[in-house]
């Protein structure tokens, strides 16, 4: 873990706007720059409600973003981009629209191709188009991070490039927007920011700068998640959700999730099992596996979910997930179609994402990982 006097480098989009109606500044922040050309890169749905961001001039949408997004699907936004010949782009859906939004925004025009730029401060700037930013749902924190993720798949393996060119200039988070977002989903994307925020708490690269946001985002899951499931239309529920997916962002810049995302992408890669409702199934198992390396933040951590334990890897276990499955998230790889013969497969694949496993605050060896997808299953 990092101590006070560790160095630590922390970025945030340049203005954020939020809080319930906020939707329509973007349209007003939009205008005052001058942007004249717009492309909302977006799902199907969140087309269609498009005018609630109250954008004027030429506004060209795409509508085709598809959950855990692929290379091609990123082909097609970067031909839309080209096309619309955009000075402002703007992300409004979940991670997967925010994430595609971030590389057309550094791509399209540009003579670097995805494979140029995977990987930490590849990408040549400065960026020619301006970047926004709208959450539609209260997970992935995408809204106010520097990295962004594809899915390659020939190689079943996620493509993730970080720089700091993929910074919104703003990022606007009305909670209204997700009152229409379905129990299940809204459970599985609450546990998402939530794991931000704990694999980030009790991370190798730990910071007391962002533990601030760790914590409190754990928090505020804890205590909203449930109301939010139970009761769309809770505004106060909703917007401490938002909250928490923003913290949950804050924590992924400098610091970064660990062993539980690890585990899970091999899940969305594979069998196309939405990211949140992945992290859901781990994240009880990869807890209870780290809580000897972490005891203290543990114990903080279930604390923060209201939930008391006695410390030791089983009552964590037992408390975690029971938190996960009261929410209605299902637990079992199996339910979820995963075919026991798959297993090792991904616990190859999880293996080799080093660039979380050696944030993970124990060694997760790949045995470890294959007896957790097993005790999952």
């Amino acid at each position: 873990m990092a101590s006070l006097d560790s160095p630590i480098t922390i970025v945030r989009p340049h203005l954020i706007e939020f809080g319930i109606g906020t939707a329509g500044k973007l349209g007003t922040w939009a205008a005052g720059k001058g942007y004249r050309r717009t492309l909302v890169i977006s799902d199907a749905f969140n087309a269609s409600r498009i005018d609630v961001l109250e954008l004027k001039g030429e506004v060209t949408v795409f509508s085709e973003v598809t959950p855990e997004p692929d290379t091609a699907n990123l082909d097609k936004v970067l031909a839309a981009a080209n096309a619309a010949e955009a000075e402002l782009i703007v992300g409004f859906g979940g991670g997967s629209a925010m994430d595609l939004a971030k590389l057309a925004a550094v791509l399209a025009g540009s003579a670097q191709t995805l494979r140029e730029v995977v990987g930490p401060n590849k990408v040549h700037g400065p960026r020619k188009v301006a970047l926004a930013q709208v959450p539609t749902t209260s997970g992935t924190g995408s809204e106010a991070g520097i990295r962004a993720l594809v899915t390659d798949p020939q190689t079943m393996a996620k493509l993730a490039v970080e720089s700091l060119h993929m910074l919104a200039d703003i990022a606007v988070i009305d909670p209204a927007l997700t009152f229409s977002v379905p129990a299940r989903t809204t459970a599985a994307t609450g546990v998402d920011a939530m794991a931000h925020c704990v694999e980030a708490f009790t991370n190798r690269k730990a910071h007391p700068m962002v533990d601030i946001y760790a914590i409190e985002g754990t928090r505020l899951v804890g205590k909203y998640l449930a109301r939010a499931v139970k009761d769309g239309n809770d505004a106060e529920a909703r917007a401490g959700l938002s909250l928490a997916s923003l913290y949950g962002g804050f924590c992924l810049g400098p610091v970064n999730t660990a062993g539980g995302h690890a585990l899970a992408y091999p899940l969305g890669t594979r069998w196309h099992v939405a990211h949140g409702a992945a992290n859901a199934l781990i994240f009880p198992h990869v807890l209870a596996f780290n809580t000897p390396s972490a005891p203290e933040k543990t114990t903080a951590v279930m604390q923060a979910l209201g939930r008391q334990t006695s410390g030791n890897t089983a009552s964590v276990f037992d408390a975690a997930y029971a938190f996960c499955a009261e929410l209605g998230i299902e637990m079992k790889l199996s339910a979820l179609g995963v075919p026991e013969s798959d297993l090792d497969a991904m616990a190859d694949d999880a293996f080799a994402i080093r660039r979380l496993l050696d944030n993970n605050p124990r060694d997760l060896t790949r045995a470890d990982i294959r007896s957790i997808y097993a005790a999952a299953f």
